[in-house]
């Protein structure tokens, strides 16, 4: 059976999906640039640029508005998720890992006598600043709006 996915909502979750996928690679290849290391747990943290969480909700916000029209209740229901998502990131998140980097810190510094004490640290990379928000979201928007007018209106896929 042949499908076009083209306009459906076939199109936006690929599109979301695919953002999120990307943007964890590029985090990957960024992180291994900057540290000179390679760490493969980057492919399933939180945290780091660009944010996979924003370019994932991003991209599918972007297709439900190139699909449905940017005044439909569903875009106004897409970005409003995506909003959430990406304050979320930016704000609650990256206070928790601010909050658990300090509690490690505290821990260390009271447990200085015996290491073993201390336990497993908390995760400190959770949230994202604003400009990695702000790049994975423009990421999603730009994977969103290419998959529309150029790659999707050309295929069909078979399902």
């Amino acid at each position: 059976m042949l499908i076009n996915i083209a306009n459906t909502g076939y199109e936006a979750i690929i599109v979301g999906i695919t953002a999120a996928v990307i943007a964890q690679i590029l985090k990957f290849f960024i992180f291994t640039i900057r540290t000179r290391k390679i760490n493969f747990k980057i492919f399933t943290t939180t945290g780091g640029m660009p944010s996979s969480h924003s370019a994932g909700v991003m991209g599918l916000a972007t297709s439900v508005g190139l699909i449905d029209g940017f005044s439909s209740t569903t875009f106004a229901v897409a970005i409003g998720f995506a909003m959430v998502t990406m304050y979320d990131a930016a704000g609650v998140r990256r206070a928790a890992g601010k909050t658990a980097a300090c509690l490690n810190r505290m821990m260390e510094d009271y447990y200085k006598h015996d290491v073993q004490a201390i336990g497993e640290k908390l995760k400190e990379l959770l949230g994202h600043t604003p400009f990695e928000v702000y790049m994975g979201a423009l990421l999603g928007i730009l994977l969103a709006c290419y998959c529309h007018f150029y790659v999707f209106t050309k295929m069909a896929c078979v399902f």
